[in-house]
């Protein structure tokens, strides 16, 4: 997965076997989502030079996005488990559905910021956003197809090889290649950085924060930025936020690596737009944000590979937090609400 894309998709695909209307290419006014980096955000791993977006590819990747053709039903898109209005998470849903109803092991991920990420999922299984979606293509509790179905029913369709010759050129069979880099113009435009915060430390109109707020910010500086750092809001590291003790349903990041200190340790998640992304932790076992505090301040379990920040000694594990830093803590959380994001017909299903 971390060759080049210009490898055979043949072998790539024998390395990982283990509603919609693709007519609608109007180009909204305005630039494509995603394509300037964000003046407060670090290099991204993935940038606009890597696939340089452009209106028609980016349109036929929201196709794909929101095409349910991609699962082997055909009930299943990218977009029944990601929706825009709660972040392209899954709203509601603590183990997310795939096909024949079907259910997962995990919750559904926000999708924003992919560009700045060196890999994916909770285990950080995928490490490439162009062949990230074969996962969940594949996966037989998400979408259950294969990539040479999916192939075949795009070829299938008229006006998909028309866009697809559209920008890629020529005249030949939609191939992986195009497929996979068409998906990635869309993923990696879902950039989620205009909130009041993004605008507090632009210096731009609409950015004041009130004292509760910036008290906030300093708690969670303070008591959580080791993980939630940066402007990402997320080192993303993967560890043991005591959730369990034994971590026999799912290991976590040792589901990849295999190594026992790996055990139980899960990718931080980014805090942005982190009112929307309810029910929360890798099993969705938190529906608000007042259990997620309830846990870090009194709610840890011990473990072999429990978190060396999360210690105390002589004391049970956790982050101790004031009613105060509580309520500071989830004022500032509000403030990277970002309703543009959120609300941006580009992003939407059309």
């Amino acid at each position: 997965m971390k060759k080049p894309l210009q490898i055979c998709y043949g072998l790539l695909m024998l390395l990982l076997a283990g509603g919609c209307q693709p007519d609608a290419d109007v180009a909204p006014v305005g630039e494509v989502p995603g394509t300037q980096v964000p003046g407060n955000f670090p290099v991204p791993v993935y940038g606009p030079e890597k696939n340089p977006p452009t209106r028609a590819a980016f349109e036929l990747g929201r196709s794909l996005f929101y095409d349910p053709r991609l699962s082997r039903t055909g009930d299943v898109s990218c977009g029944s488990c990601h929706q825009q209005f709660v972040a392209f998470a899954h709203a509601g849903h603590t183990l997310s559905h795939g096909v024949d109803n079907r259910l997962g092991t995990r919750n559904a991920p926000a999708l924003q910021n992919l560009r700045w990420k060196p890999n994916f999922f909770w285990d950080g299984g995928p490490s490439n956003i162009e062949t990230l979606p074969l996962a969940p293509i594949t996966n037989p509790v998400e979408m259950d197809e294969t990539l040479d179905n999916v192939l075949r029913k795009l070829n299938a369709d008229a006006s998909y090889r028309r866009r697809f010759a559209q920008v890629f050129g020529g005249s030949g069979a939609i191939d992986s290649y195009q497929f996979l880099r068409a998906l990635a113009q869309f993923t990696a435009a879902l950039t989620s950085a205009n909130s009041r915060y993004d605008r507090h430390v632009r210096q731009e109109a609409g950015g004041t924060l009130s004292e509760q707020e910036l008290g906030g910010l300093a708690v969670l500086r303070q008591k959580c930025g080791s993980c939630h750092a940066g402007e990402l809001f997320t080192d993303e590291s993967f560890r043991n936020n005591g959730l369990d003790s034994r971590f026999d349903a799912d290991s976590g990041r040792a589901h990849i690596t295999g190594r026992s200190i790996d055990v139980g340790r899960f990718k931080v998640p980014s805090l942005r737009n982190v009112l929307h992304t309810a029910p929360y932790m890798h099993d969705g076992r938190f529906a608000t944000l007042s259990e997620v505090l309830d846990h870090y301040d009194h709610g840890m379990k011990e473990s072999a590979t429990l978190d060396a920040q999360l210690r105390r000694p002589g004391q049970a594990p956790g982050i101790p937090l004031t009613t105060a830093e509580r309520t500071q803590l989830l004022a500032f959380l509000a403030t990277l609400s970002d309703e543009e994001f959120l609300r941006n017909p580009q992003l939407s299903e059309q």
